[in-house]
C-alpha cells in the first residue's frame, strides 16, 4: 500500500465514525481528526512519506510493531499508546481496523453523556 492509499483508506474511515471531525489545529500540513475535542487521528507527510498516527492499546500497538516494520511508535506522541503507520505491508482491513480502534479508545475516555456511541457495541470488532 503506498502513502496515498494508506491516508486515503484512513480518512474515509474517520469521516464516517459519528461524531467525527476534521481540523488543522498544528497547521495546514497535518490533518487531525477529533472526537468530541479529543484527537483519534493524525495524518500528514512532513516527514517525507505521508503517514498515519493513531491511537492503540500498549499490547496492540507493540504486537503491531513486532508484525509490520511499516507500523512505528507514534510520531511526536507517547510512544506507548500511539503508532505511525507508513507505506508498506499493510491491507486495508487493517488501516479501518486501526482507525477503528483509536477512535473507540478516545470514545471510552469520555463521560457517557458525550459518547457519540457505545464503545462496548459499536463495530464489528467489539
Amino acid at each position: 500500500m503506498d502513502g496515498a492509499q494508506l491516508q486515503g483508506i484512513a480518512r474515509a474511515r474517520a469521516d464516517e465514525l459519528p461524531g467525527s471531525e476534521l481540523g488543522h489545529p498544528f497547521g495546514a500540513e497535518w490533518d487531525v481528526w477529533k472526537v468530541r475535542g479529543k484527537v483519534f487521528m493524525l495524518q500528514t507527510a512532513v516527514t517525507g512519506d505521508p503517514i498515519l498516527t493513531v491511537k492503540a492499546h500498549p499490547a496492540d500497538a507493540q504486537s503491531l510493531r513486532e508484525a509490520h516494520e511499516c507500523i512505528t511508535a507514534g510520531y511526536h506522541m507517547n510512544k506507548r499508546h500511539w503508532i505511525t503507520l507508513r507505506p508498506g505491508d499493510l491491507d486495508t482491513q487493517l488501516v479501518e481496523d486501526v482507525v477503528t480502534e483509536s477512535y473507540l479508545l478516545v470514545i471510552e475516555g469520555l463521560p457517557r453523556r458525550l459518547r457519540p456511541v457505545d464503545p462496548a457495541t459499536f463495530g464489528p470488532t467489539r
